[in-house]
């Protein structure tokens, strides 16, 4: 997509050919309040690794194991085996799991230069972790895709080097006490609902709404829990951007299955720098309110969403632009390893292409709906899902839109996916 879903038009353009850009970079978060699941205190550090609305779903419905698959832990409707364990002398016992899976895609309406029916490795990543004693690390390292609705399909090599390189998780954990822990290194987002590595989503591709977010953040963040409240701040480079302007945050509370949050972010400086994983939304403040409700075989997650992009004249930004959306996700598991889940959500932004606003989605004034639906199946180690998905793109400008010429309204896809945790 253009600078569209992601202000990274631009920059995709440069990489692919084409007018469009991949909308895999987020606007992060400034302060999150998020009312976090009981289970959240009793995963310590693994929940303070995601979001307000992921952790809830995690904490409810990932089946206990004698030993913790690492963080970041999968939420479900998929569940992960336990982890492998093995004593390494002075840095005591740890954690380590293998994931790989394989995808295919076919879109209806490519951009100019895409393919129809793509192919990749969509995850092969190796986690390692230490959850014992006052200090803990965590390592993901391998390859990895970002399928996103919206936007064109990019190679896993091209993502891996272009995005958050071979190493995209890797931090220490310094346990102060049981309820208060400080990060360092390269973090998961505290914003969002939906996962970066698609295994722990229900659906195979990330939505609209997840295109308007950051991804990985490298920085500090101080995690702090205190009964049915937990908290975490952080000071970042937002959109992975190597200037730490940014402050986030999140503040939970849960009861019983129920969870509500709100988060907020922001970029308090300003910065010119662009790549593709660091678009025009790194100049940028965005807040949610995220509600999970997850029980029994049942996780259902609405969530609000508003970002905004001010004037900004260091980036070249003339006028201004926001956007407000909101989208439901459920999951519903059956017998015998069965599955099924889905998303739909609504996006718009604001500003006019008369007065120059900067691009957000497609085009200023331009809204987006979408509609998705993911049935999986698991046994034991193994796991396949299908996927069918359908966005439709309204009030666009002429060039910003799906097909050759960016003017054709939607876009069709089906995926599917194939793997295997060990």
């Amino acid at each position: 997509m253009s600078e569209l879903l992601h202000g990274a038009r631009e920059t995709v353009s440069k990489q692919t050919g084409v007018q469009w850009s991949m909308t895999v970079s987020r606007i992060g978060a400034v302060m999150m309040l998020t009312f976090a699941s009981t289970g959240l205190q009793g995963q310590n550090q693994l929940q303070t690794a995601q979001s307000p609305g992921q952790a809830t779903a995690t904490a409810q419905n990932q089946a206990p194991s004698p030993t913790a698959f690492p963080t970041p832990s999968i939420p479900g409707p998929l569940h992960a085996p336990p982890a492998h364990t093995f004593q390494a002398g002075p840095f005591g016992k740890l954690n380590y799991n293998f994931l790989v899976s394989g995808m295919g895609l076919w879109q209806g309406n490519p951009i100019l230069s895409a393919n129809s029916a793509n192919g990749a490795l969509n995850l092969g990543k190796f986690f390692l972790e230490k959850t014992t004693s006052w200090w803990h690390f965590n390592v993901q390292a391998g390859a990895y895709n970002l399928p996103a609705l919206g936007t064109p399909f990019i190679s896993t090599h091209k993502t891996v080097f272009d995005f958050y390189g071979p190493v995209p998780v890797a931090y220490m954990n310094f346990m102060l006490t049981k309820s208060t822990s400080i990060q360092v290194g390269s973090l998961p987002t505290l914003m969002g609902a939906e996962h970066t590595f698609d295994f722990r989503n229900m659906n195979i591709e990330r939505g609209l709404l997840w295109n308007q977010e950051n991804v990985i953040n490298r920085g500090i963040q101080v995690n702090q829990t205190l009964g049915k409240f937990a908290a975490s701040f952080s000071w970042n480079d937002g959109f992975y951007s190597n200037r730490y302007s940014w402050l986030s945050g999140s503040s939970t509370y849960t009861n019983g299955p129920h969870n509500i949050s709100f988060t907020a972010a922001a970029n308090l400086g300003q910065t010119a720098f662009r790549t593709l994983a660091t678009p025009v939304q790194n100049n940028s403040s965005m807040y949610a309110i995220i509600y999970a409700y997850a029980k029994g075989k049942w996780i259902v997650q609405p969530y609000l969403q508003y970002t905004t992009v001010p004037k900004n004249v260091k980036a070249r930004i003339t006028n201004g632009n926001s956007t407000w959306g909101q989208a439901v996700l459920v999951s519903r598991t059956f017998s015998h390893g069965f599955s099924l889940a889905g998303r739909a959500e609504y996006i718009a932004s604001t500003g006019s292409a008369a007065r120059e606003s900067v691009n957000l989605l497609y085009g200023p004034a331009s809204a987006a709906w979408s509609l998705t639906m993911t049935p999986a199946y698991q046994y034991k180690h193994l796991f396949t899902r299908a996927e069918l998905s359908f966005v439709q793109a309204n009030s666009y400008s002429p060039g910003d839109a799906f097909g050759l010429a960016g003017l054709d309204p939607n876009q069709p896809r089906g995926a599917i996916e194939a793997g295997f945790a060990f």
